[in-house]
Order: C-alpha cells, then structure tokens, then sequence
C-alpha cells in the first residue's frame, strides 16, 4: 500500500484528515532509497496518519494540488527532494538543466527553483494560519545555517529564515520527525525545542551553545565565513557536537545537537518497512520516472561517509560515522527485490554513500570521530578498522539467494582503502573483480595533480594506478572483458588550465583511457570546497587559492579532456543521499 496522495485514497483508508502531510519536489517512488518515502513510512509505523504531495503547481487556489489533501492536524513537512533544487535545475556553468530525472516524462519541468522556499510559501498562500511548517530533505540539511550560495554569488540566510518556517530537520531525520509529531500531537508533553537534530529561530541565544560569527559578520569578512563554517563543520558528529547559534538579523538561528546515531537494529527496522518499491501510479501513469530504473533493484547497505571528500556534503548530512545494516536484513531485502514485478535476477548496486566502509570505522572512537584528524586522508589511519571480510561475507550471501544471478557494485568505491587493507583488500578486490562487475567500474580519482587533490582531500594516484594494475590482472586471469571508468573535476579551487593538461598526461600514459565523463566543479552548500570557492582561501592554511570563476574558463578546463564540450557536466553535488 502506498501512502495516500489523493483524497480518494483518503477515504478508502477511513480518514477525514491527515496528521502530517509531505511535500516534496520529486515524484512519488516509495522506496527506501528516497527521503520523504522514508519518512513517511517511519511516522506511519508510530502511528501518524501520513500523506504525500509530490511536485505541486505553485500556483495556488480552489483546485490546486497542495489543497487535495487538505490540512494536516499536526505539522505539514516540505523537502526539495533528493537532490538540492538549483543543483537539480541548472549546470555546473550555470545552464538550465533539460532533463530531471525524478520527474515523470522526464522533462525539467517539474520542480520550482529553491523548492523549499516555494512550497513553504505555497502552503501559506493557500491556508491562513496553518499547521506548523517543518523543512528536512537535503535542502533544507545543507542550507540550515548561513550559507554561500552559488546561483546569488553571495551568502544567504537559513533557509529557515527565508521559508518563514517553524522548524528544520536536518541530517536523515527519522528519529527527529517522530519526536516532532509526538510533541505536537500531546502538546506540554515535551518540548519541540528540545529534539536533536532540530533548527528553529529563536529571540535569544541558548545557554552553552556555541556562537557562530553573525550573518552581518560573514558578509563583510570572508575569514568570519570560514570560522563559521568550521565551527559549523566540526559539530556534526552526534557524540561529541555542541548546540550551535548563529546571529541573523535580531534573532538567532539555533541548531540543536545531531540526533543519535542509529543502531544496527534501528536501522535494519526503517529498511524493511513495506515499501512498495515503485512510483505511485497517480505519477507513473504522468510518464517514465528515470530514477526507478537505478533505485527499484538497489539495496542500501550503510549510511555515512568517512572518506571527507572536500567537495562532498555528505558529512554536513550523514555524518562521518558508519551505520550498517546486518547482513540477515539485508539478505531479507534482497529476498523481497526477487518478487518484485520486473526483477530479471540482477542487483544494480548494494552499497552507500562509499560502496566499500560496510561496518567499518574507528577501533577507538565509537559512533564519533577525531576533531583535527582525517580516517583516509592524507593516508588510511592506523586506527580505522578497514577489514573488507564483512562484504566479502555480505555480497556471497546475497548473491545466494535463489533467483539471484548476479548483485553488482554501482556506488563509488575507495580503491586506496582496499590497497591498504592488508587482512581482506586482495580477496575484496577478486571478489569484486569476478563477481560484481557490470562490464565496468567507476572509480572516482578526480584528478592526478598533488595541489589540487590536498585541496580536493583526496589521496595520491599510487593506489589507484595499483588498484587499476591488480584489477586488469584478476579481468585476464578470468577472461573476463572488463573495464575502469575515471570520473574528473574540471574547474576545482586551485586547479588551472597547466593541471588540467598534466591531468590529460596522466590519463593517457598511466590510465591509458579517454573519459568522457568529465565534470566542472559546482560550489554547494555544506562543502569545504563550497567554502574555497567563495574566499578563495585555503580554510586549512590561509592561503591564497587560484579559483576559475569565469564561465568560459571553466568550460575550457573541461575541454582540455573532453574537446568541444558543452559545458553541460554534472559537476553537481549530487552526492549527499537522501
């Protein structure tokens, strides 16, 4: 069953009202892979009468799509959707983008620009002293303080601020929604306040709390922008983060501590709600939805990321630490994708946000992570448990299931951490190169120049030329036709034309391949490298940093490996889960 999206539907299940309705700016996929089909599962299964509004017109009035469920009794919850909506609608050069892949037909037509704010003034327009408005989504997550926003060119409030909402959820959010439907549906039972992993607007600022340099500050002095961002990036993480507070206008943004990181029960206990793994038929009878194809027979394995690309926002929202499912939940959910309409016996991906740290992390900081210290960069940490036996065990019993031909990896992996795993990297490394290889794999160096990966926080080509020697070498030995793939960064805070030209060297002499996937960089919310690109300072050092903002230069970048580009890359952002 899906959850209702109509008033039809409504009635069918008996109710005359929803607690909470969702809005979101993709179509509706009830999947575990899409945030809003989460979180709607989740307060359904405490108990809250949840809807879902998928991409409504903007436009309000008698008829309008926002109005068909009515009001919610207790809060409505407004997403983007799983991807940033400027991201979603514009190019890395600033070009609107044709396609969107969460839209059925999938023309760009869909999702308004900065969709949180658009819908949270929808919501207003249509209904006089509503509900309480709570944003989530990555949106929102990445946006909740001050922030550079690449579109203006400039730093832009909290995204709370500029909705005009009553509460933010930020991170992935289940356990802070369901904490926010009990408080208001018990009023004086508890205090919203209070929730971890909550941003509200407040007249003074809490006691304890850290205070970030103010939004007047940062707009005047660039180095107030990167202390702000590093205080804001060093109290992610759930074990150790302090409530943070920042100045703007005459009141304050307060951000609550991170919610508590999920256990391995808590976890297994959201992925295997009943979701319907398909698009509700009000929206697939619109058209094709793209994104289907890849998430329908998909598995996620864990969540978080402690590989700190500096361009990636994953730590803003997941974290650095590692959650994993259990091996027998995840067998479960590959048991239910075989009776599944459609499944033909492939797996398209069992992984996360990096397919390869299921069950890893720190053997000495558990569920947290050190303040001024990296798990894999400038090297593996001797500290991390990096063991791959656990996938290994993982991927053989999936691909034992009856029905099962083949479970492939399509989620990006860490080649320099299977390199350095010296207890399983080798059996890994055959493991994926024989049995979960769909012709080819993704590898994500980015680049070849040392000055631009310490700036990217990413590792040397060392291992990746190993990794690349001993993948060939298992291919021949199994006469197996396979192949590596290379995704690049043109354009990145400190890279210039003469790099991009030795990063063509690179290519053709070591990897001896011809990528065509080459993105230009694109400044997001909640990156360090978002923060280089705005100062054009090396948040690290001090430093001065050569930064290509022209549009032209920037495709020239791109060209110098791919001539007679477009400018059309995907330098997006779109890594950051749900």
């Amino acid at each position: 069953m899906f959850l209702p999206t109509t008033r039809e539907e409504m009635q069918k299940l008996g109710w005359t009202q929803c607690d909470v309705i969702l809005v979101t700016g993709d179509a509706y996929i009830d999947s575990p892979y899409v945030g809003v089909s989460v979180i709607g599962r989740v307060l359904m299964e405490a108990g809250f009468k949840t809807g879902i509004i998928a991409q409504p017109s903007i436009i309000a009035g008698k008829d309008s799509d926002i109005a068909r469920l009515g009001e919610p009794k207790l809060f409505w919850g407004v997403s983007g959707g799983c991807v940033d909506s400027m991201v979603s609608n514009y190019t890395a050069v600033k070009k609107p983008r044709r396609s969107d892949d969460f839209t059925p037909g999938g023309e760009n037509t869909k999702r308004p620009n900065r969709a949180v704010i658009a819908y949270s003034n929808l919501i207003k327009q249509q209904f006089k002293n509503t509900a309480p408005i709570v944003l989530g989504g990555l949106e929102a997550s990445l946006r909740r303080m001050a922030h550079y926003d690449y579109w203006q060119d400039g730093i832009r409030k909290s995204i709370l601020f500029d909705a005009k909402a009553d509460y933010l959820i930020y991170g992935m959010g289940e356990k802070a929604v369901v904490e926010i439907a009990k408080a208001t549906a018990k009023p004086g039972t508890a205090l919203i306040e209070d929730i971890k992993g909550l941003c509200y607007i407040a007249k003074e600022k809490p006691e304890r709390y850290i205070e970030l340099p103010s939004f007047n500050d940062i707009i005047k002095d660039k180095l107030k922008f990167i202390e702000s961002f590093k205080l804001f990036y060093n109290n992610n993480d759930a074990a150790t983060a302090k409530g943070l507070a920042q100045k703007q206008d005459t009141r304050w943004l307060v951000q609550n501590p991170p919610e508590p990181v999920m256990t391995e029960a808590e976890l297994d206990a959201v992925f295997e709600l009943p979701y319907e793994y398909d698009a509700h038929p009000y929206y697939k009878s619109m058209g094709s939805i793209k994104a289907l194809e890849t998430v329908k027979f998909s598995i996620t394995t864990h969540r978080g990321c402690f590989g700190e690309c500096n361009f990636c926002a994953i730590t803003s929202h997941q974290g650095r630490v590692v959650t994993s499912r259990s091996i027998s939940s995840i067998v479960r959910e590959g048991e239910r994708l075989t009776k599944l309409p459609g499944f033909k016996g492939y797996i398209f991906d069992a992984g996360g946000p990096t397919a390869n740290m299921f069950r890893m992390g720190c053997a000495k900081v558990k569920n947290g992570h050190c303040m001024n210290k990296r798990c894999i960069y400038p090297e593996v940490c001797e500290n991390l448990e990096h063991d791959h036996a656990a996938e290994i065990e993982m991927l053989k019993k999936l691909s034992s299931i009856k029905g099962v031909k083949k479970v492939f990896i399509g989620s990006g992996i860490r080649y320099d951490m299977i390199m350095d795993d010296k207890k399983s990297g080798e059996k890994f490394l055959k493991e994926l190169a024989v049995n979960h290889v769909s012709g080819q794999i993704k590898l994500a160096p980015e680049h070849s120049e040392p000055g631009v990966l310490s700036l990217m926080g990413k590792p040397g080509t060392a291992s990746l030329k190993k990794f690349r020697e001993q993948f060939f070498i298992i291919s021949k030995e199994n006469n197996l036709n396979q192949f590596l793939t290379y995704y690049i960064i043109a354009a990145h805070p400190g890279c210039t034309e003469t790099d991009m030209g030795r990063l063509k060297q690179f290519i053709n002499a070591d990897l001896k391949a011809h990528p065509e996937q080459v993105q230009i960089f694109t400044p997001t919310p909640g990156t360090w490298s978002g923060v280089m690109y705005y100062t054009e300072t090396d948040p690290f050092t001090g430093k001065h940093v050569f930064v290509e903002k022209s549009q032209g230069g920037k495709e020239r970048q791109k060209a110098v490996i791919v001539p007679q580009s477009t400018g059309f890359g995907r330098g997006d952002g779109r890594k950051g889960g749900r």
